[in-house]
C-alpha cells in the first residue's frame, strides 16, 4: 500500500511551485527593487504560505511561523544590537580597504537610508516566513534533527536567489561566487537561529541589518 503524501512532501511542492513562478518573474521582468519586495515577493512568497497553513492546515498563521507575541521585544533589542555590530563591521572593513573613514560607500540622503532600510526589512520578512517560517519549520518538524533540516532548508534558500544572481548582469565571477557562498552561509546562521529560539523575528531583523550593511557601506 502506497503511503500518503507527508506534511513536508506538500510543503516543498508549494515550494517548488513559488521558485518556478519566482524564476520565470525574474525572467521576464526587470521590476524596480521597492516592486519586488514590496509587492511581488509578498504575493509570490509569502500569499501562498499563508493560503495554505490557514486553508489547508487550518492552523494559526503566526503561531506556525513562530512569531510569538512574548518574544517580539527581546528579539527586537537583540537584533538591533546585531544590527549595530553589522554596521560597525562595515565601516570598519571599509577603513581598513581604503585606509580612511568611509560612512557611506555611495552619496545618500535620510530618505534614501529610510527606503533602503524598508526595502532590506521587507526582504527579510518574504524570504524568512517562506524558507525559515515555512520550509525549514517543515522540515524540522519532521526529522527533529537542527543540523540536517537547517543544511537541506540553506539549500533551498540558495536555490531561491538563484533566479536573482543570475539574472543581475552586475554579479558576475568572483563575485557570483562569493555572493552563492554568502547565502549558504547567512542561511545557516539563520536556520540555527530560528529553531534555537524558536522565534522568527530575530532571523527577519538580522537578515535586514545584513543587507542594510551590504549595501549602504559595503
Amino acid at each position: 500500500m502506497k503511503k500518503g503524501i507527508t506534511a513536508t512532501q506538500k510543503a516543498l511542492n508549494l515550494w517548488a511551485i513559488i521558485l518556478i513562478i519566482w524564476s520565470i518573474y525574474r525572467a521576464n521582468f526587470r521590476m524596480p527593487d521597492w516592486f519586488d519586495e514590496f509587492l511581488a515577493k509578498p504575493l509570490i512568497f509569502i500569499l501562498p504560505v499563508y493560503y495554505y497553513i490557514t486553508k489547508i492546515e487550518k492552523k494559526n498563521f503566526f503561531k506556525e511561523i513562530f512569531i510569538e507575541k512574548n518574544k517580539i521585544v527581546k528579539d527586537i533589542l537583540l537584533g538591533l544590537f546585531i544590527g549595530i555590530v553589522f554596521v560597525f563591521s562595515a565601516i570598519l572593513g571599509n577603513f581598513i580597504k581604503y585606509g580612511r573613514l568611509i560612512l557611506f560607500s555611495t552619496p545618500t540622503s535620510v530618505s534614501n537610508i529610510l527606503l533602503v532600510l524598508l526595502i532590506a526589512l521587507a526582504t527579510g520578512i518574504s524570504e524568512e516566513v517562506l524558507s525559515r517560517g515555512f520550509v525549514l519549520k517543515k522540515l524540522y518538524d519532521e526529522s527533529k534533527n537542527i543540523l540536517t533540516s537547517s543544511f537541506f532548508a540553506s539549500l533551498l534558500f540558495f536555490f531561491l536567489h538563484v533566479p536573482m544572481l543570475f539574472s543581475n548582469i552586475k554579479i558576475t565571477g568572483n563575485l557570483l561566487l562569493l555572493f552563492m557562498a554568502t547565502d549558504i552561509s547567512l542561511s545557516l546562521v539563520l536556520s540555527f537561529i530560528f529553531l534555537s529560539r524558536k522565534s522568527l523575528i530575530l532571523p527577519i531583523l538580522v537578515h535586514t541589518f545584513y543587507n542594510l550593511a551590504i549595501v549602504l557601506f559595503i
